[in-house]
């Protein structure tokens, strides 16, 4: 089995270590990752300039990208074969509800799922202790479980599992996306040579986070996951669409 790794934490972040460690002894692994942070890069593609792919001491390639261009550029050219699967994470915070919209790590599944490649997106729901290995762990049990019994529909989930030792997990739960709240407002602040600037403002808490979603599984300390599709069709409004226009 041959397993494509990804992250939009960079190619030095220790959840992409902790990840490729457990599971080199399961699978081929190659690691293509951006080679700075790029969370919140979504699935942005870099169409104005060349890419260059370069390989760090351990083995791991990192691209002067975005996640979305690391999976897209390993897949349609850099491997010699297409990988089984594309796996991107651990990310070092989580991506739940409406998280996902903007999320390198969700992004760079989300590319392998698009090209036809069963993909997941992990995430830990960082609390301090970053307990990297339980998020692992975890990965290495789908991935087994896959092998032995792949679903029978295209696959791309999100993955969020609570920053708790491997034992004091509550289970794992199938989710739907909860939402959040509307983000906070955007700090504004002054350079030293008096230049208005602006932080883009930390994410709404949960609004959405009854049972049944990805915020109440965590917060239960169970591992969330979530199959995510890519139409954005809003079905429910064709009709009324084409009656507006008739």
């Amino acid at each position: 089995m041959h397993i494509l790794l990804s992250n939009d934490d960079g190619y030095f972040a220790p959840g992409l270590a902790a990840l490729a460690e457990a599971l080199a002894g399961f699978a081929k692994i190659t690691v293509v990752a951006p080679e700075r942070d790029r969370s919140g890069a979504s699935n942005s593609l870099t169409l104005d300039r060349p890419l260059s792919v370069r390989q760090a001491a351990n083995g791991f390639y990192f691209v002067n990208g975005t996640p979305t261009d690391c999976v897209h550029l390993a897949v349609t050219g850099l491997l010699g074969e297409l990988p089984d699967m594309v796996i991107s994470g651990v990310n070092h915070s989580a991506n739940m509800g409406d998280d996902t919209i903007y999320s390198g790590t969700v992004a760079a599944a989300t590319e392998g799922f698009l090209l036809g490649i069963p993909s997941v997106a992990v995430s830990l729901v960082a609390s301090g202790a970053d307990h990297f290995d339980t998020a692992a762990r975890i990965v290495v049990e789908m991935v087994e479980r896959h092998s032995r019994s792949p679903l029978a529909q295209p696959t791309l989930l999100n993955i969020n599992v609570p920053d708790v030792p491997y034992g004091s997990l509550a289970g794992i739960e199938v989710t739907r996306l909860g939402r959040r709240h509307k983000a906070e407002p955007v700090v504004k602040t002054s350079t030293p040579r008096g230049e208005t600037v602006y932080w883009v403002g930390a994410a709404g808490s949960a609004q959405d986070a009854g049972e049944g979603t990805d915020f109440y599984a965590v917060a239960r300390g169970a591992v969330s996951v979530t199959p995510l599709q890519m139409d954005l069709t809003k079905y429910s409004q064709l009709e009324g669409n084409k009656n507006w226009l008739a």
